[in-house]
């Protein structure tokens, strides 16, 4: 599974961002040079790997947070520990799940700015479950189901149209099959702090979401009062928009 995203990179991306000398280019003055990317449920660390590329061939130090997904509390120790890591103003980027655990994490004094991909934004008290009962049904989220030991996940049969059906169906299936569980807790728990109200804010909406409802993204963005991007993509396009997604980290880099 570790390839899997990587590999539909190289489909998706024309080679120009991989083709790019690999000596860093100098930053613009004053931005932040650290990038820490936090995935979403279901897939892995390697789902940030597209993006990760283009910034760190800029010259951006960048950090891929593996959440282990057992819960809230695991996931936001996970990134913790990745931001204490860094040296400096830091970008603090979510997809899907992940805009649960930068909004829980992005008090830390090092963070410069949050940008949330595809993602939810609770505020103060809010849990994904109620944010996803609140929000519209979309196909990803009816296909969710937990097992005997209260694992979620999507329906491998519903996951290639509902997640990535904007990827090759081979990898799309793939990525199905291999899915990395989000236990219950985490779906529950609610944040006890909301960064986005303290920091300044970027939201990318994919607009053929099938996950997260454009609408209740873009519902997000103006409740952050965020700085939005709108990219043609699924829930996967931080894979399929890499470059557009990357850009609007690299302004979010130049926040004040």
């Amino acid at each position: 599974m570790p390839n899997l995203l990587l590999s539909t990179a190289a489909v998706f991306i024309a080679g120009a961002a991989f083709a790019a000398a690999a000596q860093a280019t100098d930053l613009p003055k004053g931005a932040a040079h650290n990038i820490v990317l936090v995935h979403g449920a279901f897939v892995d660390q390697t789902s940030w790997k597209p993006v990760a590329d283009i910034l760190t061939k800029k010259g951006y130090n960048v950090t891929l947070v593996e959440n282990p997904l057992t819960s809230l509390a695991a996931d936001v120790d996970a990134t913790k520990q990745a931001l204490a890591k860094q040296n400096g103003k830091t970008v603090l980027v979510g997809h899907s799940w992940g805009g649960v655990v930068i909004t829980q994490t992005g008090g830390d004094p090092k963070v410069s700015a949050l940008v949330y991909v595809s993602a939810f934004a609770p505020d103060v008290g809010q849990s994904l479950a109620a944010l996803a009962q609140s929000g519209p049904a979309t196909e990803g989220t009816a296909a969710i189901h937990a097992d005997d030991k209260g694992n979620l996940t999507i329906d491998p049969k519903v996951f290639p149209s509902a997640v990535a059906a904007d990827l090759p169906p081979q990898i799309a299936e793939s990525l199905a099959n291999n899915q990395l569980p989000l236990n219950h807790t985490a779906f529950a728990a609610p944040v006890d702090t909301a960064a986005w109200h303290d920091k300044p804010t970027f939201y990318v909406i994919s607009t053929k979401d099938k996950v997260i409802a454009p609408e209740a993204q873009k519902y997000f963005a103006t409740k952050m009062n965020a700085q939005t991007t709108e990219v043609a993509g699924s829930h996967a396009s931080l894979v399929v928009h890499a470059e557009e997604v990357a850009a609007v980290i690299e302004k979010a880099s130049l926040a004040r």
